[in-house]
């Protein structure tokens, strides 16, 4: 009896000590001999570290994380980085593999993984061409006031007006075509959080019942509840 406990303890051991985490990230970086890459995420508000390796020579790079539900990460260099220098990405229960350039560490990133990473990168191209178009109003809008064409410069600021709206609303249809994945709450909650309340409910109510559960999904319908909360008082 007691040999079968014996061998029962050594099976458990040995199968937690072999039980894969929850989301593997594999990395290279071209170029980077030594340093420390840190991988973090977002807890109660706060961005924290799960996860770090030093990087001595080797170019072999993987990081663990738990993980609920789909989730953004971040990819850093220095443990203090700042938000343009995090490679920002989706997460999934798996691997996810990272490819980039210590030169160009954040623009050189190519990222292989979850499902809502592509629908991310789909969104970031439809919005760069929003981004692209409101960079050349500024730099119009600049000239029009070196120039004192008042005329002009509030032709090129209501040009900007109507691109934000225009931004916001294409993200809101963006989400509601998307509401089967994770990426349509996390949209909500950090590039419309201030659009209009109906927006946002409107996101809200078309999400599938696994985003709704997902950690993103409980966020957005604690923030409404929240905003509603506040209006009615």
């Amino acid at each position: 009896m007691k040999n079968i406990t014996l061998i029962l303890i050594t099976f458990l051991a040995f199968s937690c000590s072999n039980e894969q985490p929850d989301l593997i990230v594999r990395a290279s970086i071209k170029g980077l001999k030594k340093g420390t890459v840190f991988l973090k995420r977002i807890q109660d508000t706060t961005l924290v570290t799960v996860d770090s390796v030093v990087v001595n020579g080797s170019s072999q790079i993987e990081l663990e994380s738990d993980l609920e539900s789909p989730e953004v990460f971040y990819l850093a260099l220095d443990k203090n980085s700042s938000e343009e220098d995090r490679i920002t990405f989706f997460a999934d229960k798996g691997v996810t593999i990272i490819n980039t350039t210590l030169k160009n560490f954040v623009f050189d990133a190519k990222i292989t993984g979850s499902e809502q990473q592509k629908t991310l990168e789909e969104y970031l191209l439809l919005m760069s061409r929003i981004n692209s178009r409101r960079l050349d109003l500024i730099k119009a809008s600049f000239e029009a006031q070196k120039n004192g064409d008042s005329s002009a410069l509030k032709n090129y600021e209501q040009k900007q007006n109507n691109l934000m709206k225009s931004k916001y609303l294409q993200t809101v249809n963006f989400a509601i075509n998307h509401s089967d994945s994770e990426v349509a709450p996390y949209l909500a909650l950090t590039e419309i959080y201030n659009a209009r309340i109906k927006f946002l409910d409107t996101i809200n109510n078309s999400l599938s019942p696994n985003v709704k559960a997902s950690k993103y999904g409980k966020e957005l319908d604690a923030f409404i509840k929240r905003i509603k909360a506040n209006e009615e008082h």
